[in-house]
Protein backbone atom coordinates (compact mmCIF):
# COMPACT_ATOMS: atom_id res chain seq x y z
CA UNK A 1 0.00 0.00 0.00
CA UNK A 2 1.21 3.53 -0.77
CA UNK A 3 0.83 6.20 1.88
CA UNK A 4 0.90 9.99 1.86
CA UNK A 5 4.13 11.70 2.90
CA UNK A 6 4.33 11.95 6.69
CA UNK A 7 1.60 9.36 7.30
CA UNK A 8 2.20 6.09 9.14
CA UNK A 9 2.05 2.86 7.09
CA UNK A 10 -1.08 0.79 7.82
CA UNK A 11 -0.98 -2.06 10.29
CA UNK A 12 -1.09 -5.52 8.70
CA UNK A 13 -2.91 -7.92 11.02
CA UNK A 14 -4.24 -9.76 7.94
CA UNK A 15 -0.68 -11.02 7.43
CA UNK A 16 -1.46 -13.66 10.05
CA UNK A 17 -4.34 -15.12 8.04
CA UNK A 18 -3.38 -18.14 5.88
CA UNK A 19 -3.52 -17.05 2.19
CA UNK A 20 -5.78 -19.97 1.24
CA UNK A 21 -8.54 -18.50 3.45
CA UNK A 22 -8.84 -15.57 1.05
CA UNK A 23 -9.30 -17.92 -1.86
CA UNK A 24 -12.03 -19.75 0.05
CA UNK A 25 -14.08 -16.56 0.36
CA UNK A 26 -13.35 -15.05 -3.07
CA UNK A 27 -16.20 -16.91 -4.91
CA UNK A 28 -18.71 -15.52 -2.37
CA UNK A 29 -17.75 -11.85 -2.73
CA UNK A 30 -20.55 -10.86 -5.13
CA UNK A 31 -23.24 -12.30 -2.86
CA UNK A 32 -21.63 -10.74 0.21
CA UNK A 33 -21.47 -7.36 -1.54
CA UNK A 34 -25.22 -7.47 -2.23
CA UNK A 35 -25.93 -8.27 1.42
CA UNK A 36 -23.72 -5.42 2.59
CA UNK A 37 -25.25 -2.89 0.18
CA UNK A 38 -28.77 -3.87 1.21
CA UNK A 39 -27.89 -3.50 4.91
CA UNK A 40 -26.27 -0.11 4.33
CA UNK A 41 -29.28 1.22 2.39
CA UNK A 42 -31.65 0.01 5.11
CA UNK A 43 -29.57 1.39 7.96
CA UNK A 44 -28.48 4.68 6.40
CA UNK A 45 -31.46 6.52 4.82
CA UNK A 46 -29.14 9.20 3.43
CA UNK A 47 -27.70 6.63 1.02
CA UNK A 48 -31.06 5.32 -0.22
CA UNK A 49 -31.29 7.13 -3.58
CA UNK A 50 -33.12 4.91 -6.08
CA UNK A 51 -33.20 7.69 -8.69
CA UNK A 52 -29.51 8.57 -8.39
CA UNK A 53 -27.69 6.02 -10.53
CA UNK A 54 -24.29 7.65 -10.06
CA UNK A 55 -24.59 7.55 -6.29
CA UNK A 56 -25.69 3.90 -6.37
CA UNK A 57 -22.71 3.11 -8.58
CA UNK A 58 -20.37 4.79 -6.09
CA UNK A 59 -21.79 2.77 -3.16
CA UNK A 60 -21.40 -0.48 -5.08
CA UNK A 61 -17.90 0.40 -6.20
CA UNK A 62 -16.89 1.16 -2.60
CA UNK A 63 -18.29 -2.07 -1.18
CA UNK A 64 -17.06 -4.38 -3.93
CA UNK A 65 -13.66 -2.69 -4.04
CA UNK A 66 -13.21 -2.99 -0.28
CA UNK A 67 -14.11 -6.71 -0.31
CA UNK A 68 -11.75 -7.52 -3.18
CA UNK A 69 -8.99 -5.49 -1.59
CA UNK A 70 -9.35 -7.30 1.74
CA UNK A 71 -9.14 -10.71 0.09
CA UNK A 72 -6.13 -9.56 -1.97
CA UNK A 73 -4.38 -8.43 1.20
CA UNK A 74 -4.90 -11.82 2.80
CA UNK A 75 -3.23 -13.41 -0.23
CA UNK A 76 -0.47 -10.75 -0.32
CA UNK A 77 -0.21 -8.48 2.76
CA UNK A 78 2.08 -6.08 0.84
CA UNK A 79 -0.30 -5.63 -2.10
CA UNK A 80 -0.96 -2.03 -3.13
CA UNK A 81 -4.44 -0.87 -2.32
CA UNK A 82 -4.19 2.63 -3.75
CA UNK A 83 -7.15 1.94 -6.02
CA UNK A 84 -9.55 1.29 -3.13
CA UNK A 85 -8.00 4.12 -1.07
CA UNK A 86 -8.68 6.44 -4.03
CA UNK A 87 -12.32 5.28 -4.07
CA UNK A 88 -12.75 6.10 -0.40
CA UNK A 89 -11.02 9.46 -0.75
CA UNK A 90 -13.55 10.15 -3.49
CA UNK A 91 -16.39 9.12 -1.16
CA UNK A 92 -15.02 11.49 1.50
CA UNK A 93 -15.00 14.31 -1.04
CA UNK A 94 -18.58 13.48 -2.02
CA UNK A 95 -19.70 13.58 1.61
CA UNK A 96 -18.12 17.02 1.99
CA UNK A 97 -19.91 18.28 -1.14
CA UNK A 98 -23.21 16.92 0.21
CA UNK A 99 -22.66 18.96 3.36
CA UNK A 100 -22.76 15.92 5.66
CA UNK A 101 -20.43 15.04 8.48
CA UNK A 102 -18.35 11.88 8.35
CA UNK A 103 -20.63 10.25 10.93
CA UNK A 104 -22.97 8.99 8.18
CA UNK A 105 -20.11 7.41 6.24
CA UNK A 106 -18.60 5.82 9.34
CA UNK A 107 -21.99 4.37 10.27
CA UNK A 108 -22.31 2.79 6.82
CA UNK A 109 -18.83 1.28 7.03
CA UNK A 110 -19.55 -0.25 10.45
CA UNK A 111 -22.78 -1.74 9.12
CA UNK A 112 -20.94 -3.26 6.15
CA UNK A 113 -18.17 -4.64 8.36
CA UNK A 114 -20.76 -6.22 10.66
CA UNK A 115 -22.43 -8.00 7.72
CA UNK A 116 -19.05 -9.20 6.43
CA UNK A 117 -18.07 -10.54 9.82
CA UNK A 118 -21.35 -12.39 10.32
CA UNK A 119 -21.02 -14.05 6.91
CA UNK A 120 -17.37 -14.98 7.42
CA UNK A 121 -18.06 -16.38 10.88
CA UNK A 122 -20.89 -18.51 9.52
CA UNK A 123 -18.78 -19.82 6.61
CA UNK A 124 -15.83 -20.56 8.89
CA UNK A 125 -17.66 -23.56 10.43
CA UNK A 126 -18.29 -25.03 6.97
CA UNK A 127 -14.60 -24.75 6.03
CA UNK A 128 -13.22 -25.77 9.44
CA UNK A 129 -11.41 -22.47 10.00
CA UNK A 130 -9.73 -22.43 13.42
CA UNK A 131 -10.66 -19.96 16.14
CA UNK A 132 -7.18 -18.49 16.00
CA UNK A 133 -7.49 -17.82 12.27
CA UNK A 134 -10.97 -16.44 12.79
CA UNK A 135 -9.60 -14.03 15.41
CA UNK A 136 -6.92 -12.89 12.93
CA UNK A 137 -9.64 -12.29 10.32
CA UNK A 138 -11.65 -10.22 12.79
CA UNK A 139 -8.61 -8.16 13.72
CA UNK A 140 -7.84 -7.70 10.03
CA UNK A 141 -11.39 -6.51 9.28
CA UNK A 142 -11.28 -3.81 11.96
CA UNK A 143 -7.78 -2.67 10.97
CA UNK A 144 -8.88 -2.56 7.33
CA UNK A 145 -11.93 -0.55 8.36
CA UNK A 146 -9.66 1.99 10.07
CA UNK A 147 -7.54 2.37 6.95
CA UNK A 148 -10.41 2.98 4.53
CA UNK A 149 -11.95 5.38 7.06
CA UNK A 150 -8.63 7.22 7.13
CA UNK A 151 -8.66 7.50 3.33
CA UNK A 152 -12.23 8.83 3.41
CA UNK A 153 -11.29 11.37 6.08
CA UNK A 154 -8.37 12.56 3.97
CA UNK A 155 -10.63 13.14 0.97
CA UNK A 156 -13.27 14.80 3.14
CA UNK A 157 -10.77 17.16 4.81
CA UNK A 158 -9.15 18.22 1.55
CA UNK A 159 -12.54 18.85 -0.02
CA UNK A 160 -13.65 21.01 2.91
CA UNK A 161 -10.39 22.98 2.78
CA UNK A 162 -10.79 23.47 -0.95
CA UNK A 163 -14.40 24.58 -0.56
CA UNK A 164 -13.43 26.99 2.20
CA UNK A 165 -10.70 28.44 0.01
CA UNK A 166 -13.06 28.80 -2.95
CA UNK A 167 -15.72 30.39 -0.76
CA UNK A 168 -13.21 32.84 0.69
CA UNK A 169 -12.05 33.74 -2.83
CA UNK A 170 -15.64 34.34 -3.95
CA UNK A 171 -16.33 36.51 -0.91
CA UNK A 172 -13.23 38.60 -1.62
CA UNK A 173 -14.35 38.94 -5.23
CA UNK A 174 -17.81 39.97 -4.03
CA UNK A 175 -16.24 42.57 -1.75
CA UNK A 176 -14.33 43.98 -4.74
CA UNK A 177 -17.54 44.19 -6.78
CA UNK A 178 -19.49 45.93 -4.02
CA UNK A 179 -16.76 48.51 -3.43
CA UNK A 180 -16.02 49.12 -7.10
CA UNK A 181 -16.29 52.57 -8.68
CA UNK A 182 -18.20 52.91 -10.89
CA UNK A 183 -20.57 50.38 -9.27
CA UNK A 184 -20.68 46.86 -10.70
CA UNK A 185 -23.83 45.72 -12.46
CA UNK A 186 -26.54 44.60 -9.98
CA UNK A 187 -26.83 41.21 -11.69
CA UNK A 188 -23.09 40.61 -11.39
CA UNK A 189 -23.30 41.38 -7.67
CA UNK A 190 -26.34 39.12 -7.25
CA UNK A 191 -24.66 36.22 -9.08
CA UNK A 192 -21.45 36.48 -7.07
CA UNK A 193 -23.40 36.87 -3.81
CA UNK A 194 -25.18 33.58 -4.55
CA UNK A 195 -21.86 31.82 -5.20
CA UNK A 196 -20.39 33.38 -2.04
CA UNK A 197 -23.42 32.28 0.02
CA UNK A 198 -24.07 35.89 1.05
CA UNK A 199 -27.52 37.42 1.34
CA UNK A 200 -27.56 40.90 -0.20
CA UNK A 201 -28.74 43.30 2.54
CA UNK A 202 -30.61 46.57 2.18
CA UNK A 203 -27.89 48.68 3.85
CA UNK A 204 -24.17 48.36 4.51
CA UNK A 205 -21.26 50.32 5.91
CA UNK A 206 -17.58 50.02 4.99
CA UNK A 207 -14.80 49.80 7.56
CA UNK A 208 -11.17 50.68 6.83
CA UNK A 209 -8.54 49.24 9.16
CA UNK A 210 -5.03 50.11 10.23
CA UNK A 211 -3.11 47.76 12.52
CA UNK A 212 -1.85 49.42 15.66
CA UNK A 213 1.95 49.67 15.92
CA UNK A 214 3.90 47.10 17.93
CA UNK A 215 0.91 44.76 18.00
CA UNK A 216 1.02 41.18 16.62
CA UNK A 217 -1.23 40.52 13.63
CA UNK A 218 -4.79 39.99 14.77
CA UNK A 219 -7.44 38.37 12.59
CA UNK A 220 -10.77 39.94 13.56
CA UNK A 221 -13.37 37.48 14.83
CA UNK A 222 -16.38 38.52 12.78
CA UNK A 223 -19.82 37.07 12.00
CA UNK A 224 -19.99 35.17 8.68
CA UNK A 225 -22.17 37.84 7.07
CA UNK A 226 -19.39 40.45 7.34
CA UNK A 227 -17.28 40.50 4.19
CA UNK A 228 -13.64 41.04 5.05
CA UNK A 229 -10.19 41.13 3.54
CA UNK A 230 -7.47 42.09 6.02
CA UNK A 231 -4.66 40.89 3.76
CA UNK A 232 -5.07 43.52 1.06
CA UNK A 233 -2.97 46.66 0.93
CA UNK A 234 -5.85 48.55 2.54
CA UNK A 235 -7.59 46.12 4.94
CA UNK A 236 -11.33 46.65 4.94
CA UNK A 237 -14.69 45.16 5.82
CA UNK A 238 -18.25 45.50 4.60
CA UNK A 239 -20.85 45.23 7.36
CA UNK A 240 -24.47 44.38 6.49
CA UNK A 241 -27.21 46.12 8.48
CA UNK A 242 -24.66 48.17 10.48
CA UNK A 243 -27.36 49.87 12.57
CA UNK A 244 -28.95 46.59 13.65
CA UNK A 245 -29.07 45.41 17.28
CA UNK A 246 -25.67 44.56 18.71
CA UNK A 247 -23.76 45.40 15.54
CA UNK A 248 -21.89 48.37 17.00
CA UNK A 249 -20.81 46.39 20.06
CA UNK A 250 -19.72 43.50 17.87
CA UNK A 251 -17.47 45.77 15.82
CA UNK A 252 -16.06 47.50 18.89
CA UNK A 253 -15.04 44.13 20.34
CA UNK A 254 -13.73 42.51 17.17
CA UNK A 255 -11.71 45.53 16.01
CA UNK A 256 -10.18 46.56 19.32
CA UNK A 257 -6.61 45.72 18.18
CA UNK A 258 -7.08 47.86 15.06
CA UNK A 259 -7.52 51.55 14.33
CA UNK A 260 -10.84 51.32 12.52
CA UNK A 261 -13.03 53.86 10.74
CA UNK A 262 -16.67 52.99 10.05
CA UNK A 263 -18.18 54.79 7.09
CA UNK A 264 -21.78 56.03 7.12
CA UNK A 265 -24.66 53.62 6.55
CA UNK A 266 -25.67 53.59 2.87
CA UNK A 267 -27.69 51.49 0.46
CA UNK A 268 -25.78 48.40 -0.61
CA UNK A 269 -25.34 49.71 -4.13
CA UNK A 270 -23.64 52.81 -2.65
CA UNK A 271 -21.06 50.87 -0.61
CA UNK A 272 -18.19 52.70 -2.35
CA UNK A 273 -19.45 56.00 -0.92
CA UNK A 274 -19.24 54.64 2.61
CA UNK A 275 -15.71 53.44 1.85
CA UNK A 276 -14.67 56.92 0.66
CA UNK A 277 -15.68 58.52 3.95
CA UNK A 278 -13.99 55.80 5.98
CA UNK A 279 -10.83 56.43 3.96
CA UNK A 280 -11.06 60.12 4.81
CA UNK A 281 -11.38 59.41 8.54
CA UNK A 282 -8.55 56.94 9.03
CA UNK A 283 -5.64 59.32 8.22
CA UNK A 284 -7.16 61.94 10.55
CA UNK A 285 -7.23 59.36 13.33
CA UNK A 286 -3.60 58.47 12.71
CA UNK A 287 -2.75 62.17 12.97
CA UNK A 288 -4.62 62.44 16.27
CA UNK A 289 -7.32 64.75 14.89
CA UNK A 290 -9.98 62.07 15.42
CA UNK A 291 -9.92 59.71 18.44
CA UNK A 292 -8.28 56.39 17.58
CA UNK A 293 -8.77 54.54 20.87
CA UNK A 294 -12.19 53.24 19.76
CA UNK A 295 -14.17 52.61 16.60
CA UNK A 296 -14.40 55.85 14.62
CA UNK A 297 -17.94 56.40 13.36
CA UNK A 298 -17.79 58.82 10.48
CA UNK A 299 -21.38 59.86 11.11
CA UNK A 300 -20.26 61.34 14.44
CA UNK A 301 -17.47 63.41 12.87
CA UNK A 302 -18.95 64.70 9.62
CA UNK A 303 -18.13 68.41 10.25
CA UNK A 304 -14.46 67.56 10.80
CA UNK A 305 -14.40 65.24 7.78
CA UNK A 306 -15.95 67.89 5.57
CA UNK A 307 -13.52 70.55 6.78
CA UNK A 308 -10.50 68.34 6.11
CA UNK A 309 -11.81 67.13 2.76
CA UNK A 310 -9.82 69.89 1.07
CA UNK A 311 -7.35 70.78 3.77
CA UNK A 312 -5.09 72.75 1.47
CA UNK A 313 -7.91 75.09 0.47
CA UNK A 314 -9.04 75.58 4.07
CA UNK A 315 -5.48 76.37 5.15
CA UNK A 316 -5.25 78.98 2.41
CA UNK A 317 -8.47 80.56 3.68
CA UNK A 318 -7.14 80.34 7.25
CA UNK A 319 -3.98 82.22 6.35
CA UNK A 320 -6.17 84.99 4.97
CA UNK A 321 -9.01 85.12 7.53
CA UNK A 322 -6.87 84.53 10.61
CA UNK A 323 -3.98 86.77 9.62
CA UNK A 324 -4.54 89.14 12.61
CA UNK A 325 -3.57 86.30 14.98
CA UNK A 326 -0.10 86.21 13.45
CA UNK A 327 0.64 89.48 15.23
CA UNK A 328 0.26 87.76 18.61
CA UNK A 329 3.10 85.81 20.21
CA UNK A 330 2.70 82.04 19.68
CA UNK A 331 1.59 80.83 23.14
CA UNK A 332 -1.03 83.54 23.52
CA UNK A 333 -2.00 83.07 19.86
CA UNK A 334 -3.15 79.50 20.57
CA UNK A 335 -5.23 80.60 23.56
CA UNK A 336 -6.94 83.27 21.52
CA UNK A 337 -7.52 80.87 18.63
CA UNK A 338 -9.09 78.23 20.88
CA UNK A 339 -11.21 80.85 22.61
CA UNK A 340 -12.40 82.22 19.27
CA UNK A 341 -13.31 78.71 18.05
CA UNK A 342 -15.24 78.00 21.25
CA UNK A 343 -17.02 81.35 20.95
CA UNK A 344 -18.07 80.61 17.37
CA UNK A 345 -19.33 77.18 18.40
CA UNK A 346 -21.22 78.48 21.45
CA UNK A 347 -22.71 81.71 20.14
CA UNK A 348 -20.21 83.94 22.02
CA UNK A 349 -21.77 82.91 25.35
CA UNK A 350 -18.92 83.62 27.81
CA UNK A 351 -20.27 81.23 30.46
CA UNK A 352 -20.55 78.25 28.08
CA UNK A 353 -17.17 79.02 26.52
CA UNK A 354 -15.57 79.24 29.97
CA UNK A 355 -17.04 75.87 30.93
CA UNK A 356 -15.72 74.29 27.74
CA UNK A 357 -12.22 75.74 28.13
CA UNK A 358 -12.13 75.27 31.92
CA UNK A 359 -11.34 78.93 32.58
CA UNK A 360 -13.11 81.76 34.37
CA UNK A 361 -15.84 83.60 32.40
CA UNK A 362 -14.01 86.85 33.00
CA UNK A 363 -10.98 85.33 31.25
CA UNK A 364 -13.16 84.63 28.24
CA UNK A 365 -14.47 88.20 28.22
CA UNK A 366 -10.94 89.58 28.43
CA UNK A 367 -9.75 87.42 25.52
CA UNK A 368 -12.86 88.27 23.54
CA UNK A 369 -12.03 91.97 23.98
CA UNK A 370 -8.57 91.28 22.56
CA UNK A 371 -10.11 89.42 19.62
CA UNK A 372 -12.39 92.39 18.93
CA UNK A 373 -9.34 94.61 18.78
CA UNK A 374 -7.63 92.24 16.32
CA UNK A 375 -10.56 91.44 14.01
CA UNK A 376 -12.86 94.45 14.42
CA UNK A 377 -16.39 94.11 13.10
CA UNK A 378 -15.54 90.97 11.13
CA UNK A 379 -15.59 89.00 14.38
CA UNK A 380 -19.39 88.98 14.57
CA UNK A 381 -20.25 89.09 10.86
CA UNK A 382 -22.74 86.21 10.23
CA UNK A 383 -21.39 85.55 6.75
CA UNK A 384 -17.86 84.87 8.04
CA UNK A 385 -18.61 82.77 11.13
CA UNK A 386 -18.78 79.37 9.39
CA UNK A 387 -15.73 80.18 7.32
CA UNK A 388 -13.73 81.19 10.40
CA UNK A 389 -14.86 78.12 12.34
CA UNK A 390 -13.72 75.81 9.53
CA UNK A 391 -10.43 77.70 9.21
CA UNK A 392 -9.74 77.51 12.95
CA UNK A 393 -10.54 73.78 13.07
CA UNK A 394 -7.82 73.06 10.53
CA UNK A 395 -5.42 75.82 11.60
CA UNK A 396 -5.24 74.55 15.18
CA UNK A 397 -4.01 71.15 14.00
CA UNK A 398 -0.93 72.58 12.27
CA UNK A 399 2.34 73.04 14.15
CA UNK A 400 3.03 76.21 12.20
CA UNK A 401 -0.48 77.57 12.75
CA UNK A 402 -1.62 78.15 16.29
CA UNK A 403 1.65 77.18 17.95
CA UNK A 404 5.08 77.68 16.47
CA UNK A 405 6.37 74.98 18.83
CA UNK A 406 4.05 72.34 17.42
CA UNK A 407 1.91 72.14 20.55
CA UNK A 408 -1.40 72.54 18.77
CA UNK A 409 -3.25 70.18 21.10
CA UNK A 410 -2.07 71.78 24.34
CA UNK A 411 -4.72 72.07 27.04
CA UNK A 412 -5.57 75.26 28.87
CA UNK A 413 -3.48 75.79 32.02
CA UNK A 414 -5.37 75.60 35.33
CA UNK A 415 -7.37 78.77 35.84
CA UNK A 416 -6.67 80.75 39.03
CA UNK A 417 -9.26 83.42 38.45
CA UNK A 418 -9.65 86.33 36.04
CA UNK A 419 -6.70 88.36 37.24
CA UNK A 420 -4.27 85.44 37.09
CA UNK A 421 -5.50 84.57 33.62
CA UNK A 422 -5.14 88.13 32.47
CA UNK A 423 -1.54 88.20 33.70
CA UNK A 424 -0.82 84.92 31.95
CA UNK A 425 -2.26 86.26 28.71
CA UNK A 426 0.20 89.12 28.84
Amino acid sequence: MTTSVGERPPLKPWAGVPPEVGEIFRPHLDTLAEEMIAEILRGVPEYARPQDEEYARMVRLAVEGALRQFVDLIADPDASWESVAAVYRGIGRAEAREGRSLDVLQTSMRLGARVAWRRLAAESEHYNISRRTLASIAEGIFAFLDEIARAATEGYTKAREQEAGELEHRRRRLLDLLLAEPPAAPQAVADMARLAQWRVPRTVAAVVLYERSRQPFHQPSLPPDVLSDVNRREPCLLVPDPDGPGRARMLETALRPWVAALGPTVRTEDAAKSLRWAREALPLARRGILPSDRLIRCADHMPTLVVFKDEELVRAVADLRLAPLKAVRPRHRERLARTLLACLQNGFNATEVASRLHVHPQTVRYRLHQLEELFGGRLYAPETRLEMEMALTVWLTAPDGADDKGNAAAAEPPDRGPHASRAADH
